[in-house]
């Protein structure tokens, strides 16, 4: 029982680490590297059952409190990423894709979409460069637009909608 208590306990400390990541690239747009909000979530029910059986483990008041925590913190996880995953269900907007173009070179890729808010915001294009396995960046923003026109003018730089973009600069593009 005692491999549970710390299974559970490790399991959300690096649930943890993966959740602020997440929100730290949501806030800087920086690369998000955290898988999808609903695994994430698969995994804190994990650890919540982990705990559960963990709880069995009484050899110490250490691991009282590591199955304690364990249960308030995936607890807390649980409610927290299943209200993210309604909120983001109910109001997030339409998301359509437009076109995928790539490099010359094929190193990047460009998920562009034409995103509707409704009645809570605008409507506009989104430019999202894809990385390794679920990895992507938003690197390209444009409001009150309906289609996007992509010409590369090297295998780094692309100009979308007349306004250049130099992937190899890590910057992103917002046009108001």
């Amino acid at each position: 029982m005692k491999k549970y208590n710390w299974c559970s306990f490790l399991l959300l400390l690096v649930l943890g680490g993966i959740i602020g990541g997440s929100v730290y690239s949501q806030i800087y747009n920086q690369w998000m590297i955290s898988p999808p909000n609903y695994i994430t979530l698969i995994f804190t029910v994990i650890a919540l059952i982990l705990g559960i059986v963990g709880f069995q483990d009484q050899s110490s008041w250490r691991a009282k409190v590591r199955s304690w925590f364990s249960m308030i913190f995936s607890s807390i996880l649980i409610i927290v990423l299943t209200a993210s995953l309604v909120f983001t269900a109910l109001f997030s907007g339409s998301k359509e894709l437009l076109k995928t173009v790539q490099s010359p070179d094929k190193k990047y890729t460009i998920h562009f979409y034409a995103t509707d808010a409704g009645g809570m915001g605008s409507f506009g294009v989104l430019g999202e460069l894809e990385g390794p396995l679920w990895f992507k960046k938003k690197v390209y923003i444009e409001s009150k637009v309906n289609e996007v026109q992509t010409e590369w003018e090297n295998a780094h730089t692309i100009l979308i909608n007349n306004h250049r973009l130099n992937l190899m600069d890590g910057e992103s593009l917002i046009v108001k």
